[in-house]
């Protein structure tokens, strides 16, 4: 399926290749696809698909990212040409990293914009809980991550800063099972937040959809000219996109909210899930095609971004949010602001 110039390829034993200028993908020696690759901005592929050489060279050429991904959405490689982007920027991101003050600056915007967007989560949540206790706990949960940005202001070092992180999620995890409509309950539940591998059907969505977002943010980053292996709330690591999980943080309650809509609306069920060996639990078959289908029409939904002031698609924030990052880098404006969903 193609959506948004992005091509996800999800069917297992898919053969990408090259064809004069066009990609085909072939199931079973078919032609299931055909794409111009001029019509191509990024090619993320699911699970075991295999590609040709010629077409992995030509995508590099024309700058075009692959992305490989296990079958459940968790990152493997990324194929990318020649590093391209400011390098001034980058060496002011360079500095800036190694500035304590300014690190923990950015990280404590990044916390606040991932509590505040939650938050808005569950207070939606409580609105629209037909029990009353139920929007009882949901508010008090609220009224907890309320305090947790009261109390982000006077944080002034990192282990401070994802102290109060790490007590917000839990609350957060804790109040997203009530969100879940009562019949669907006793399949999605979550005792808390679990990945590598995830353990319960409602973490496996999750870790589904957070792929699919750290790859977006990832390729907003490199789409600024920043290097997304440098951040400052995430510490520096070899083959980590550091700054691209940064720049995830406040997007997190956008997945959230899809899940929800998913196994609230029956479009999973527990059927489209299965558990491996080890107590692993996987997102399944057809129901992976539904789910990338559903993030990328979330991402055509346009929002009112609160500093351009006008309707943005949900998919092209990311982009503005990373520009606005590389602004604050290069000390054009006194800190980085997150966007903050409604």
């Amino acid at each position: 399926m193609q959506l948004l110039n992005t091509l996800y390829v999800t069917t297992a034993d898919s053969y990408l290749h090259l064809d004069n200028d066009t990609l085909r993908v072939e199931v079973s020696h078919e032609t299931r696809l055909r794409v111009p690759l001029h019509h191509v901005g990024s090619v993320v592929c699911f699970g075991n698909v295999m590609l040709s050489t010629p077409l992995m060279h030509r995508l590099a050429d024309s700058g075009v990212g692959l992305v490989l991904l296990d079958g459940n959405g968790r990152f493997k490689a990324r194929l990318e040409g020649p590093v391209s982007g400011n390098v001034l920027l980058r060496q002011a991101q360079h500095e800036r990293s190694r500035d304590a003050g300014f690190a923990v600056g950015i990280a404590r915007n990044c916390i606040a914009g991932k509590v505040r967007n939650t938050r808005q989560v569950l207070l939606r949540g409580a609105r629209e809980a037909k029990d009353t206790d139920e929007a009882t706990r949901l508010g008090r949960a609220a009224d907890d991550l309320a305090a947790t940005l009261r109390a982000l202001p006077s944080a002034m070092d990192m282990d401070t800063l994802r102290g109060l992180e790490g007590e917000a999620a839990r609350q957060y995890f804790g109040g997203l099972n009530l969100i879940v409509r009562p019949e669907a309950r006793a399949a999605f539940q979550m005792d808390g937040r679990s990945r590598r591998p995830p353990r319960d059907r409602l973490n496996a969505l999750l870790s589904f959809l957070y792929s699919m977002l750290m790859n977006d943010c990832r390729s907003a980053i490199e789409a600024a000219g920043l290097d997304p292996q440098v951040g400052f709330l995430h510490a520096l690591r070899p083959g980590r996109a550091a700054l691209a999980l940064d720049l995830m943080e406040e997007f997190r309650a956008v997945a959230d909210r899809l899940a929800l809509t998913l196994i609230n609306r029956g479009q999973l069920g527990a059927n489209d899930f299965i558990e491996r060996e080890g107590g692993a639990v996987l997102l399944e078959g057809d129901a992976r095609k539904a789910v990338v289908v559903a993030w990328q029409e979330r991402k055509q939904e346009e929002l009112t971004h609160p500093l351009l002031e006008q309707p943005v698609p949900l998919g092209v924030i990311p982009l503005v949010q990373a520009r606005l990052m590389a602004r604050s880098l290069r000390g054009e404006t006194p800190e980085y602001l997150p966007f903050l969903i409604r």
